[in-house]
């Protein structure tokens, strides 16, 4: 756990596969301790985003206004990523980057 602000907070826990896959999201991000928030963002060529906090916490921003479907296809995708656990990538027009 590390300190934020005088609060425990947390580390992220990676997930396997099957729980990338298989767990409802709202539990998934609880067991794996990341948060989600909307992103401000609007360009509909953005899918979301995991961000790494100074204390070590993952934020995954997501955009509003999109379907149920790829909200959750996207998110878990991202998670996948974001810790490693190896999926399939997705097809075009879907592309990851991992920025510094």
């Amino acid at each position: 756990m590390t300190v934020s602000d005088g609060c425990a907070m947390p580390q992220p826990r990676k997930p396997s596969a099957a729980e990338i896959l298989d767990t409802p999201l709202p539990r998934l991000l609880a067991t794996t301790n990341v948060e989600m928030a909307n992103s401000s963002i609007t360009d509909r060529a953005f899918f979301g985003a995991v961000v790494e906090r100074k204390g070590g916490q993952l934020l995954l921003a997501m955009p509003t206004g999109r379907s149920e479907r790829e909200h959750d296809t996207v998110a878990r995708y991202l998670l996948a990523k974001a810790f490693d656990v190896d999926l399939p990538d997705l097809p075009p027009p879907f592309a990851t980057e991992l920025a510094a």
